[in-house]
């Protein structure tokens, strides 16, 4: 068995939230796109959206607004590669290269110090039901409120946004295989978790967060037909996170990011891509 690396090309669309349309590699296309239009005609904190490819999501991923303040707004050019966006408390860059075919996103957020934030690279994945996830076995994980209709009666902890466990079956859901549609959706954070690897087939996907001095996860949107209720489809979120929390409102003091003295935070993205031959 050889495996070698596939050459990835990734394409973004500046004007609608630097979103990704594109992660593309040896014939395939590892972006799902989802089924709902109107994505180009969404206005700044609309309703999301859900057309699939890889979003940005800050300074929060649910909650207010619901994906973030980024996503729906345009960003402007800064270079080859780069795009900028402006807010009120924050500005946020974008470098993005794919030199030898690895991508590499690096990201400056400059605020005040003091500022919490949670950002996700909001990736939803085009994969098999024999795709599965490897991650850290033993990784704690925390399961979002939606997984307690999956568990036994009384498992939930009263009051509580989530309930932890260990990966790859927190409370005994198998979250690390995705199978076939079975009307269930979830979402986890796996903490301290800052890389993954999809397998899919003979293909690997390997996505990598370093940020030094913040919390790093990795989140999983687990749909299988269960989301939305009124016409529920197949998504699957894969997520390099800064932050343990979808939802900024309910992070804890070691839940968000938080800019230093120094009035910003650096991170990088890295993603490759192998096949098995």
């Amino acid at each position: 068995m050889v495996t070698t690396p596939v050459p990835l090309r990734v394409a973004y669309d500046a004007a609608h939230g630097g979103r990704w349309t594109s992660l593309r590699g040896g014939g395939r296309e590892w972006l799902w796109r989802g089924p709902a239009s109107g994505r180009r005609d969404v206005r700044p904190d609309g309703a999301f959206v859900d057309a699939g490819g890889l979003e940005e999501c800050l300074p929060t991923v649910r909650g207010l607004p619901d994906h973030g303040e980024v996503w729906s707004r345009p960003w402007r050019s800064a270079g080859p590669g780069t795009v900028v966006i402006e807010r009120p408390t924050f500005t946020l860059s974008r470098r993005i290269t794919d030199d030898c075919g690895v991508v590499v996103a690096d990201y400056r957020l400059a605020a005040d110090p003091g500022h919490r934030f949670v950002w996700a690279a909001h990736a939803l994945l085009g994969l098999s039901p024999d795709a599965r996830l490897d991650a850290p076995a033993g990784t704690p994980t925390r399961l979002h409120l939606e997984a307690a209709a999956l568990l036994a009666p009384g498992t939930w902890p009263d009051g509580d946004p989530w309930l932890t466990g260990p990966w790859p079956t927190p409370a005994g859901l198998t979250l690390d295989t995705f199978g076939p549609d079975d009307g269930t959706a979830l979402g986890a954070v796996l903490l301290d978790c800052p890389r993954v690897q999809v397998n899919d087939g003979d293909d690997r996907l390997t996505l990598e967060l370093e940020c030094a001095g913040q919390p790093r996860s990795t989140a999983l949107w687990r749909n299988l037909g269960g989301w939305p209720t009124d016409g529920p489809y197949r998504s699957i979120g894969v997520e390099p996170m800064l932050g343990a929390a979808f939802d900024l409102a309910d992070a804890g003091p070691a839940d968000a990011a938080v800019v230093p003295a120094t009035g910003e935070v650096t991170w990088r993205l890295t993603i490759s891509a192998h096949r098995i031959h």
